[in-house]
């Protein structure tokens, strides 16, 4: 089979197809034959050596697939010929960046028939993180008053249509161009940050999700409601804003998303229902990969990249 790996650290240029042996199940491991994979800002980070999470090269990128069963030899969850998607390993390398990939059937849920495998394969990491985010961390609810930092993006655009579909007043910080999408998804009210301060915009929040990082936690505090809730993703391991939080009376919870087959099959209940779609700005195919990786360099994506099989 075909990967896409790199020998060094460095730009997209880095990024190279060869053969590799095609990867064998374990026991309760299944093999996918990928359709699509979606490119995570992340990503480019490991490609570029900003982020030791899996070591040095060489190594295969990669998480997010869509894809059919080619063998099951030990499970009972799948059967060839499923189609398939999810997150694998996670933070562990899953090898994603390939044409076949040996992944935990728990990581996995079946495709909902109405996404595409391009589609499929650019939820599950943003999906996954704000389901656990607003979801088990949060406990959003009917009638409580969320703010979504970067409603726009990947996370932000899924984390608005969750907190809509669990019946919150959604309030989302985003660009100007970006506001009829985010209208569009469901958003309450819109705060265009490149016009007005969010702090001084909305009060009394019961949840924050904060996708966006710098101040942007730490200014926050003053938006929420006595015992209100800040969700980071970006800032989960800072202990002066851990203790400021905790010194007002607010709760405090980091976030780092995980595989989680009962999240995965929330979010295909919302797909089937018609409540949540993932937006992806463009695919690629499998050989343009290095064109890929360059548009995921210059950030400001509405949307995800997916590579095509």
């Amino acid at each position: 089979m075909r990967v896409i790996t790199q020998e060094t650290f460095g730009g997209p240029e880095v990024l190279t197809i060869v053969e590799a042996p095609e990867p064998q199940p374990l026991p309760t491991e299944v093999l996918v034959r990928v359709r699509a994979i979606r490119l995570n800002p992340l990503e480019a980070r490991l490609r570029a050596g900003e982020f030791p999470l899996i070591g040095r090269p060489p190594f295969v990128l990669g998480w997010d697939i869509s894809g059919v069963v080619a063998d099951a030899p030990k499970t009972w969850r799948f059967r060839p010929g499923d189609e398939v998607f999810g997150m694998p390993l996670f933070p562990r390398a899953a090898s994603a960046y390939a044409e076949a990939v040996a992944a935990p059937a728990l990581h996995l849920a079946r495709k909902p028939a109405s996404l595409s495998h391009v589609e499929a394969a650019a939820l599950p990491v943003v999906g996954l993180t704000a389901w656990q985010g607003l979801v088990d961390l949060g406990g959003v609810t009917e009638g409580d008053r969320v703010l979504v930092h970067g409603g726009g993006g990947g996370v932000g655009h899924v984390a608005i249509q969750i907190a809509k579909a669990r019946g919150a007043h959604v309030i989302t910080t985003a660009g100007r161009s970006k506001r009829e999408f985010v209208e569009e998804l469901g958003a309450d009210e819109v705060i265009d940050y490149t016009a007005a301060d969010f702090a001084e915009a909305v009060g009394d929040v019961d949840l924050v999700l904060d996708t966006i990082g710098g101040e942007t936690a730490a200014r926050s505090l003053g938006v929420l409601r006595p015992g209100g809730h800040l969700v980071t993703a970006t800032a989960e391991d800072d202990p002066e804003l851990i203790a400021a939080y905790e010194a007002a009376g607010m709760r405090f919870s980091g976030i780092a998303v995980d595989p989680d087959p009962v999240a995965l099959r929330g979010l295909v209940e919302l797909v089937e229902e018609g409540r949540l779609r993932v937006h992806v700005q463009e695919t690629f195919p499998f050989e343009r990969v290095a064109d890929a990786h360059r548009l995921l360099d210059g950030g400001h994506l509405r949307g995800k990249l997916v590579l095509t099989v």
